[in-house]
């Protein structure tokens, strides 16, 4: 059976939002950074959370454009794949490489040359006129992305620890969701769709560079930095032990959330019989866009309760998924989808508020970095042996067996959680 991935690569990782925020009070005194005209913590806040919002909005722009750019270019669907793993791939190096370096050298420094290495992905993007094209600029915008998510996360929570873990999970989310409608929209009625919009991001980075130019600094530079770049996994010892007992339910909800995204718009184009790309597109922004309402409902919650009844969700939301496409029901797919978005995004602020606190602030970039790379390797690799199967054993016998798989997981994480809520109750 033939398969077209569409493929959505991203992380789900950091920020915006809420009248709340706007009204916080910053949790870290800022070191001395004179000489320049500065952004006050509300407007660096707010930056910072948009910024966030454009990088996740533009890993999401590509795959709505995977069709057009595949008739125009001619490639096949193992070379999507083969796309795709190089975008995760070389935001996973970023991660293990540059994860920490912005708790040595600064935020707002490692930030402008994220912004300025994102540009230049979407400006390859913009003349892309080959397959090569499209590799340079998913390995580049990979990078940029790798890059930003540590330095943004943890610059987030420099400034308010708790609005900053709550805008970390729900800005990424409602990136990706503007991305990939806004793509959708421009596929279904704008001209060129392919060159506008890159363009518009090219603008947005334009700007949104500038003014972080006048962002306050939120760490001192010390010395360390060319040993911060070799490829480590750097957990602070208080936070190893609550990321391993964290890791079986992220990676579930993760590797979840890399099944909607590769295999969820093609699924449902096989149930609705419909070729829209904006069909494709409302699904995904179903799934982030409840993975949003998930992490505000989680956020006043104790996080080992939330992580429970998200658990839960993501099994639900798996089993109606599955039943939609047995029925060929779009609206149980889309059903499934929007729960298994809230359990997501409970799952994911539940799982950020647990770690945040064993934290020192020159730890945060690291600790964040690590945790991302856990979640992505969950999020791409199980994606990427998913499209290599497929291509022979079919798409619903592949999905059926890594549902399968996934539902074991996520079994397994909601024992161990219950059983941690016990012997934590009894102590």
């Amino acid at each position: 059976m033939s398969f077209t991935p569409w493929r959505v690569e991203s992380y789900f990782t950091s920020p915006t939002i809420m009248l709340a925020i706007m009204n916080s009070h910053p949790d870290t005194a800022i070191p001395g950074d004179s000489g320049r005209r500065r952004l006050s913590h509300k407007a660096a806040f707010a930056l910072k959370a948009s910024i966030v919002m454009s990088f996740l909005a533009a890993s999401t722009v590509p795959s709505p454009l995977y069709a057009i750019w595949r008739e125009q270019l001619g490639f096949s669907a193992l070379t999507l794949t083969l796309v795709f793993s190089c975008y995760a791939f070389a935001l996973l190096s970023a991660l293990l490489v540059f994860g920490g370096i912005s708790d040595f050298l600064g935020r707002r420094s490692v930030l402008l040359a994220a912004i300025a290495l994102d540009a230049g992905a979407m400006l390859l993007f913009y003349n892309a006129e080959s397959v090569g094209w499209l590799f340079a600029a998913r390995v580049l915008q990979g990078v940029a992305t790798g890059v930003a998510t540590a330095t943004l996360s943890a610059g987030l929570l420099d400034l308010h620890r708790e609005h900053g873990a709550l805008v970390n999970a729900v800005s990424p989310m409602l990136g990706m969701g503007v991305g990939a409608v806004g793509t959708g929209m421009l596929v279904t009625w704008a001209p060129s769709p392919t060159k506008l919009a890159f363009l518009l991001l090219i603008i947005v980075f334009v700007v949104q560079g500038a003014a972080a130019w006048f962002l306050p600094e939120t760490v001192a530079r010390r010395a360390g930095a060319w040993k911060s770049l070799k490829p480590s996994i750097a957990l602070p010892a208080q936070a190893r032990g609550t990321m391993w007992r964290i890791l079986p339910y992220n990676t579930a909800a993760w590797a979840l959330g890399g099944l909607f995204l590769s295999l969820g718009p093609t699924l449902l184009r096989s149930a609705t019989h419909q070729q829209s790309p904006l069909l494709g597109s409302l699904m995904i922004a179903v799934l982030v866009f409840c993975g949003a309402v998930g992490v505000v409902l989680a956020r006043t919650r104790q996080p080992r309760h939330a992580s429970i009844v998200g658990a839960h969700a993501l099994l639900a939301g798996l089993v109606v998924m599955l039943g939609g496409i047995l029925s060929h029901s779009a609206i149980a797919m889309f059903a499934g989808t929007a729960i298994s978005g809230v359990g997501f995004g409970a799952g994911f602020i539940s799982s950020v508020r647990r770690l945040v606190p064993l934290a020192e602030g020159h730890e945060r970039a690291a600790l964040m970095s690590s945790f991302y790379v856990f979640s992505y390797l969950a999020f791409s690799v199980p994606a990427i042996i998913v499209g290599l199967v497929t291509g022979w054993a079919g798409l619903v016998p592949t999905t059926m067996g890594y549902a399968a798989l996934l539902a074991m997981l996520t079994l397994i994480a909601i024992v161990a959680m219950k059983r941690e809520a016990r012997l934590t109750a009894s102590q």
